[in-house]
């Protein structure tokens, strides 16, 4: 049942656990990124970057792909299709392609202009019934070419942005897209409780959940974060598993040639990996 995530946020804000968003690179990502969901029921978010909407032939392929598997698939869980760090003109034509949720990435903007920019979108959005991210602060690493030394996001500047009428924001609090460095201060407590004490019941973003410890992780769910984003630990299980099947000579064997053969162990990695971050984030059975 594809939907926008405010009202799945709304209800992990108020009982204190995250939805997963698991961004999505092909059909196999989001098969079995659906197929855990249904299994474990709970509400998912299937995450698009830019990049990864043109590799699949663009926003209407994706939507299109992701409305045929949840029919086909007789998923009846919440699923949200949700453009990440989306810019302005993705934005516009992601609505157009009949996505359910944006985030606009204006932290890379001057504040003035973000603010402008996200307005805009959210009045477009909220007319469409499709829910709306903004970010303040930049997230460390790369994402699509923007990058990010993760700064630390300004209070003020977080309600400036959640006032406009986001339904949940992400704010960098220390955290990086990617694999985190040795050298990491790992996350602001203290900043994350600054920004809660200035937005109110807004549920929050956290973007790079790749490789927080789980302390970390859970601390600041119980601080109000009710969406974690996960991208680079399926890209790593998936290459993995899919490295191995090459290394052991599968292919070799009978049609082990065949693309569907080969795509499996990391089709199962996957699954194997989204159970695992439902089970930690609380979200099991949340759909019930």
């Amino acid at each position: 049942m594809l939907t926008d995530a405010a009202e799945m946020l709304k209800k992990a804000y108020e009982g204190k656990y995250a939805i997963g968003q698991f961004n999505i690179n092909n059909l196999e990502w989001t098969k079995a990124i659906l197929e855990v969901a249904q299994e474990k029921k709970s509400a998912v978010i299937l995450g698009v970057s830019e990049g990864a909407a043109r590799y699949m032939g663009g926003f209407n392929a994706v939507k299109k792909m992701v409305e045929g598997l949840d029919q086909d698939l007789n998923i009846t869980v919440p699923v949200a299709v949700h453009l990440d760090h989306g810019t302005y003109e993705g934005a516009k034509k992601a609505i157009d392609a009949g996505f359910t949720s944006i985030m606009f990435d204006g932290s890379s903007l001057p504040i003035d202009e973000n603010i402008e920019k996200t307005k805009e979108i959210i009045e477009i959005c909220h007319s469409k019934g499709i829910s709306v991210e903004a970010e303040v602060g930049g997230i460390g690493g790369e994402e699509d070419g923007v990058i990010s030394a993760g700064e630390l996001a300004d209070p003020k500047e977080c309600k400036e942005v959640a006032s406009l009428g986001v339904d949940f924001l992400a704010a960098g609090i220390g955290n990086i897209h990617g694999v985190y460095p040795k050298d990491w201060k790992g996350l602001s407590f203290d900043r994350l409780s600054e920004i809660r004490a200035e937005i109110g019941d807004i549920p929050m973003v956290l973007h790079g959940g790749t490789g927080i410890p789980e302390d970390q992780v859970k601390k600041a769910i119980e601080k109000g974060v009710s969406k974690i984003n996960i991208n680079t630990e399926c890209q790593i299980v998936f290459t993995e598993a899919t490295r191995k099947y090459f290394e052991e000579g599968k292919d070799k064997v009978a049609k082990g040639f065949d693309p569907r053969k080969v795509l499996k162990p990391g089709f199962e990695a996957i699954k194997d990996k989204v159970r695992e971050k439902m089970e930690f984030f609380g979200c099991i059975n949340s759909a019930e």
